[in-house]
């Protein structure tokens, strides 16, 4: 039956938001239960060998039933007593890494688990990702998955692959091995991608792991309405480890337990990927919608014993029951074959792009799955029993004036894509101080005139401007079976945003979606497409365009992946669109600290738009400027230095280290600073105790725009690793300094 679900995307993305200052307000979610226990197992990461902690939350959340665990992690409850025995399991462990070797600078290396049957570029959606690494105690810390920068690769031959594991590197923000080990991290330690659990359109699950964990969603969900009382022999209900790696729990299970009948609640289970024979390789073909799963070696076959019972069950309840191909559930691996019950099954649900973030799955598929085994377990249907979650969200600017730091988090959690600036803009006007005015003009670039000279007075016209946009994408059609045709906005590379799960910004709210991969991607021959003109699908949960209507999508919104500000050690963070959200940042913490309005100073703040684009917002007001006579004499462009401090990129140039200081960008892809304006800006910093460093670098910059009016165009910056990606890294010392030399120009340029 069809499960009813009324859930706040918005709210299950993002919880709490992370600025300390405000009001909140509050936001009840309900659903099945089913939701509940989906969600916190994806939650939990759970790489397969090392899933003590999800065992744990399995064995806290059935304490009624006096669940044992053995030594693997499997959890085990026993109902009744005698004959018939029967045993239902499911896998909770999930692909991932574990840490292999950690370099003298602090990164990690890594091993997958396991080494085969995932697709080919597995590897690839982890890079320029957030993660989580596990560490002792249960905790798990914060880290970046470290990817190439798309602004250094212009002219560069033999990049590295980065689907090849030894280019894989986790980032935690540490210098050597004495910081990751004070983290308590080390040799063997897990590595999961982060966590995002969404549903699309209140009637489909994303998210990593979703595949892996819903058979367990759906046994606790039956625990849960069992009736011990009603139950003739016993019932063995297994919550089995390490399915990635051979199906090592489960064969435990069958070792030691001795059962007339086994019904095996996963995902369907491709065949291995073979180097001899790729197109030997079969895997499951139905799609999210296709009711009940019954895993068998050839799907054109009739189902025999506990199949054929089982799709008489469900034709008599009428529950969709179909067949499609799966592995079984152990591989021999090591170890001899096992002999499975005579009488067993392997049930489960469809799921599209599995093994990738995206993963996706019907939520009416799960309920209905649910109901077979309540029905045969003489338990009755149990999808629809009721939950509701309370979440909190920020609503309120800062009631005191907030550090940088609070402002950047602020803005980095704040989305607008190029030419939908809009929130940006609102939020940086809702952090400036109360004397600050700004204006907005025809191109959507926010004005504050910081100071007027008099007139005839000889100081300099100074501009300093830094972007307010963001990479991300935009909805150019929307075809009949309810995807969408999206392009990108910016450059970027398409394996970091491809396969992951997704926000599409509306007039009406933000909905949850999911960025499909290309065709081809579960390929062995598969390459990625250039981002140019290349035309993504993207899926909000909708069946047709009616449906994307009905959530309030139009052409022209705009997309973005979910983001976060994430601490990592030291002084170190993680945050898509600190390009340019850190220069926006440093423009507002200056204005705090000048503390009113410049006396016999010419000086103006912008915060501009379409720079992702190709400058587009500089260009304008450029343009006017000179129009009316006022072009600046010198600008100070803020805008990342992308870095090639990372252990993927050649130190030939651009290699400034993060938390040195605030970048001079003597050179970058738009402008060469005159090397007395460098020399000049760096006694400057001196002076002043201002930490600084300079270099060359790739891309452009706004004060490119001015420079054919007559400008200067001084550009400075901050170091940022894996620019234009989910995993950007900086660390905070370089924001502050940039703040200080902002306040500092202003006042003695």
């Amino acid at each position: 039956m069809k499960a009813k679900i009324a859930v706040s995307i918005f709210a299950i993305l993002f919880g709490v938001l992370l600025l300390v200052c405000g009001t909140s307000a509050v936001v009840t979610v309900s659903g099945p239960a089913y939701i509940d226990d989906l969600r916190n197992l994806v939650d939990t990461p759970a790489v397969s060998g090392y899933e003590s902690q999800a065992s744990e939350q399995i064995r806290a959340r059935l304490a009624a039933f006096h669940p044992v665990m053995d030594n693997l992690g499997d959890v085990i409850v026993t109902i009744g007593s005698g004959a018939p025995h029967r045993l239902l399991a499911a896998p909770i462990d999930e692909p991932g890494y574990i840490v292999s070797g950690i370099t003298p600078d602090g990164y990690l290396r890594l091993r997958r688990i396991p080494s085969s049957i995932l697709p080919p570029i597995f590897n690839e959606f982890y890079a320029a990702q957030p993660v989580k690494v596990g560490a002792a105690g249960g905790k798990w810390i914060d880290g970046v998955a470290a990817g190439l920068s798309i602004h250094l690769q212009p002219g560069r031959i033999g990049a590295p692959d980065p689907s090849d594991i030894d280019n894989m590197y986790v980032d935690l923000g540490a210098a050597s091995v004495a910081e990751v080990s004070h983290t308590s991290v080390g040799l063997l330690s897990p590595v999961a991608i982060n966590r995002s659990f969404t549903t699309l359109n209140d009637s489909e699950a994303a998210g990593a792991s979703v595949g892996d964990k819903f058979g367990a969603a759906a046994l606790l969900d039956l625990l849960q309405g069992l009736d011990q009382s009603k139950m003739s022999g016993t019932l063995t209900v297994a919550f089995v480890t390490q399915e990635w790696q051979g199906g090592r729990g489960l064969r435990r299970i069958l070792t030691t337990t001795k059962c007339d009948e086994l019904i095996y609640v996963g995902r369907m289970l491709p065949s291995a990927f073979t180097a001899a024979d790729a197109s030997a390789h079969r895997a499951p073909e139905r799609q999210p919608g296709s009711g009940v799963l019954l895993g068998v070696g050839n799907p054109d076959a009739t189902p025999e014993d506990l199949g054929a019972e089982l799709k008489q069950l469900a034709d008599a309840n009428h529950i969709p029951f179909t067949l499609d191909y799966s592995a079984k559930p152990i591989d021999a691996g090591y170890d001899p074959p096992i002999t499975f019950p005579a009488h067993w099954a392997h049930l489960g649900i469809a799921t599209a792009w599995p093994e990738t973030p995206a993963e996706t799955i019907d939520l009416s598929d799960l309920g209905r799955l649910i109901d077979l085994l309540g029905v045969h377990y003489g338990i009755g249907p149990q999808s629809q029993r009721e939950s509701s979650t309370i979440y909190s969200r920020l609503t309120a600017a800062p009631a005191n004036p907030p550090t940088t730091i609070q402002t950047l988090q602020e803005l980095v959690t704040t989305y607008g894509a190029s030419n939908h600036e809009g929130a940006v803009r609102e939020a940086v006007k809702k952090l400036l101080p109360a004397w600050a005015r700004p204006e907005t003009d025809s191109a959507g670039n926010l004005i504050l005139r910081v100071g007027t000279a008099p007139a005839g007075a000889k100081t300099p016209r100074i501009l300093f401007i830094a972007h307010m946009d963001e990479i991300g994408f935009e909805v150019k059609s929307i075809s009949g079976d309810g995807l969408l045709h999206v392009s990108p906005l910016g450059g970027m590379y398409l394996s970091y945003f491809l396969g992951h799960p997704a926000l599409v910004h509306t007039a009406s709210g933000d909905r949850a979606a999911v960025m499909l991969p290309p065709d081809g991607w579960d390929q062995p021959n598969f390459k990625w497409p250039s981002y140019t003109g290349y035309i993504s699908r993207v899926d909000v949960g909708a069946k047709s365009a009616g449906d994307v209507a009905k959530l309030g999508i139009s052409v022209g919104d705009f997309i973005t992946i979910p983001k976060e500000y994430r601490p990592l050690l030291e002084t170190r963070a993680n945050g898509r669109s600190f390009d340019d959200r850190v220069g926006d940042t440093a423009l507002i913490s200056a204005l705090w600290a000048l503390g009113g309005p410049l006396k016999d100073r010419d000086v103006t703040f912008v915060w501009s738009t379409g720079e992702e684009l190709g400058l587009d917002g500089a260009r304008a007001l450029a343009t006017r400027l000179a129009s009316e006579g006022r072009e600046p004499d010198y600008v100070f462009a803020i805008d990342t230095f992308v870095s090639s401090d990372s252990p993927l990129e050649s130190p030939r140039f651009a290699d400034e280290q993060l938390g040195k200081g605030f970048a001079i960008r003597a050179l970058d892809g738009s402008n060469v600073v005159p090397g007395a304006d460098v020399e000049r800006l760096l006694r400057l910093a001196h002076a002043n105790q201002v930490p600084v460093e300079f270099g060359a670098t790739g891309g452009g910059n706004d004060g490119a725009e001015f420079v054919p009016f007559g400008a200067v165009d001084v550009a400075i910056a901050w170091p940022l690793r894996y620019a234009h990606s989910p995993g950007e890294v900086i660390d905070t010392r370089d924001v502050e300094s940039l703040a200080r030399i902002v306040t500092v120009l202003s006042k003695s340029w």
